[in-house]
């Protein structure tokens, strides 16, 4: 077997493009809800490991384990989908399988709603029950912002 038709099947197979994007959608839909690897798994009866492997893209997420995903995590099945990157898209099994438009350099673009600190920050903002405080910190840090960004 060739080279090019190894890496080829490699990128069908393992950590693909959508199913990396897929997987940090779980991630990102379950921190926001403050739930552990270890509870997600649970609801599924399997291991926090088998979660992990799913957040990474390194397993690929069965249509009826991402439907039960989605029940648990409380989101529609498109939400796994939102947000993908053209060069996500263009990485899709069946295009690399055909050597279409294979693009996975995608790796340089930080999507800030992933950060580990978006996600605590959110949480965090969210676990103020007062909306009007909420409100007021909201405000308050776009100021922040914008103060900053002028000075820039």
């Amino acid at each position: 077997m060739a080279d090019s038709t190894l890496d080829k099947n490699f990128r069908v197979t393992n950590n693909n493009a959508v199913d990396v994007h897929v997987g940090k959608r779980v991630r990102l839909r379950r921190t926001l809800l403050g739930m552990s690897q270890e509870q997600l798994g649970a609801s599924l009866n399997i291991t926090f490991q088998q979660v992990q492997k799913y957040e990474r893209g390194a397993n690929r997420i069965s249509a009826s384990r991402l439907w039960d995903i989605s029940q648990i995590l409380d989101v529609q099945i498109s939400y796994f989908f939102d947000h993908m990157t053209d060069d996500t898209m263009r990485s899709s099994p069946r295009r690399v399988s055909r050597g279409e438009n294979i693009d996975f350099d995608d790796d340089n673009v930080r999507d800030p709603m992933a950060r580990r600190e978006t996600l605590e920050l959110v949480r965090t903002y969210y676990s103020i029950e007062s909306s009007k405080v909420r409100k007021r910190i909201s405000e308050m840090v776009k100021s922040l912002a914008a103060t900053i960004n002028e000075q820039h």
